[in-house]
């Protein structure tokens, strides 16, 4: 009966990784459909590459960091309990390998392949196992000084902050030391418009990533006997009201349309186990308008060139779903309790710090060592030396 219980978690806990595994289609999908057509291979192959880095960076040295356990030992320990350990792995995997997807949106259309790749390498192994060991292991004592300072500890049930804040955050330490696409903005003030190459491949995008959406949040019990229909129905409420607020907001724009249910999703995960699902509405609401309003503000007015805006997608809504947890999961306003919102604040705050910092550590490195910008010819083509050989290839493909 032990037996047949761990065999079943074995497979809930695959069953998430997989979902999880094919947002990693929506990303790309999101960002080909994004970024101008010129630069549609490069964004393909980065987010592919991007996860086969992750799984080498965080098997080695992330997953140690975060949870002090290793696979370096004979293939019989590894396969007990029915390998639980190993499809947990792959599961955390996936999160882990988020981060430089979020951060993948941000830098579109000028980073240079080969330092991405460096620089995935370094925050998947080194920088988000810090805040993720903090969060959901309990590392270096930081859970209990904020239990018994604020009388609960940092609570995000699948990642508002410990994936979406900290990719955001780091994503916009990337963004500032990259700098604008050339021609972007204007010395006289104006902005060149780039619209998307595709809104039917960035709305396929959007919905691959929602459908992922329900593993990531749901699955995040990790085993059966912890499942819970009420992270579905938050999940689902939360989409809801980010889209909605975002189709008013963004003046039925279908950029922001599409967009607007990932905001309310980003927010709701840290919460999704707490909340009454009319919290979780407001929650994504509140998301949806948080996007709308600061994508528009940095690409406009202080001329932050986040192609993706996965700043105020994943940084801004995921801070905002830390908080919100600690509001909306609180009994006096339907939740379940459990939950102390000075612990949410401290949480999320030191989350920023972890990203912004190591993010600024890692791009800043790359900047000064081995440079992070394609040049000029090479931006203006669309793509740098790896993705030219590709494009070569498929065209004499076609002259055949």
């Amino acid at each position: 009966m032990e037996n047949f219980k761990t065999s079943a978690d074995v497979l809930f806990i695959l069953l998430g990784a997989i979902m999880i595994l094919a947002m990693h289609a929506g990303f790309a999908f999101l960002e080909l459909g994004t970024v101008r057509k010129k630069n549609q291979i490069n964004a393909l192959v980065k987010i592919l590459a991007d996860f086969s880095v992750s799984t080498l960076a965080y098997f080695f040295i992330g997953y140690g960091i975060s949870y002090g356990v290793h696979f370096f030992v004979g293939a019989e320990t590894l396969a007990q309990k029915s390998g639980y350990e190993l499809t947990k792995f792959f599961f955390l995997l996936t999160f882990a390998a988020a981060i430089p997807a979020i951060v993948s949106g941000g830098i579109a259309e000028r980073f240079l392949f080969g330092p991405q790749l460096a620089a995935t390498f370094l925050l998947v192994g080194f920088i988000y196992p810090i805040f993720e060991g903090i969060a959901w292991n309990r590392a270096y004592g930081i859970q209990d000084w904020l239990k018994a300072g604020f009388g609960e500890e940092f609570h995000d049930f699948a990642g508002s902050v410990v994936v979406h804040a900290v990719g955001g955050w780091a994503a916009l330490a990337a963004v500032l030391l990259l700098g604008a696409r050339r021609g972007r903005y204007h010395q006289d003030g104006g902005i060149a418009a780039h619209p998307p190459s595709s809104v039917p491949f960035l709305a396929l995008g959007a919905w691959i990533l929602v459908v992922g959406w329900f593993g990531f949040n749901v699955m995040s019990a990790q085993t059966l006997d912890k499942v819970s229909g009420l992270v579905a129905m938050n999940s689902l409420m939360a989409m809801v009201g980010g889209t909605l607020v975002a189709l008013a907001a963004g003046r039925n724009d279908p950029g922001f349309v599409h967009n607007g249910p990932l905001a309310g999703l980003v927010a709701v995960c840290a919460g999704s186990d707490l909340m009454h699902p009319l919290g979780a509405l407001v929650t994504g609401g509140m998301a949806g308008a948080i996007f709308v309003g600061m994508f528009t503000l940095t690409q406009n007015r202080w001329k932050i060139d986040d192609v993706l805006g996965v700043w105020p997608l994943h940084g801004l809504c995921g801070a905002w779903g830390g908080l919100a947890a600690g509001i909306f999961g609180a009994k006096a306003l339907g939740g379940l309790g459990g939950v102390a919102f000075l612990s949410q604040l401290a949480g999320t705050a030191l989350g920023i710090l972890v990203a912004l910092g190591g993010g600024s550590m890692v791009y800043g490195l790359l900047k000064f060592t081995v440079g992070i910008r394609m040049d000029a010819e090479a931006e203006f083509n669309g793509a740098d030396l790896t993705v030219h050989k590709i494009s070569a290839s498929a065209e004499r493909e076609t002259l055949w």
